[in-house]
């Protein structure tokens, strides 16, 4: 697991992705969360918009980031 320190108490997933170097733009984080190959907390997630705070996991694919 890796973890992706943020500077503000929340971030938004879609931005989350992008910060962590997952995908490169926003369309690409909407092409994972439209195919389900997004987790927050181990359920699947659609929303671009979904706030996470700070130990929040995301999992795509096999990678595990930690909101930290």
């Amino acid at each position: 697991m890796r973890d992706v320190v943020v500077s503000t108490a929340s971030i938004r997933l879609g931005q989350f992705l992008k910060l962590a170097n997952v995908v490169d733009v926003g369309s690409d984080a909407r092409t994972l969360l439209e195919n389900g190959d997004v987790r927050v907390n181990g359920e699947p997630e659609d929303r671009r918009g979904r706030q996470l705070v700070r130990g929040d996991v995301v999992t795509v694919g096999d990678t595990e980031l930690r909101v930290g």
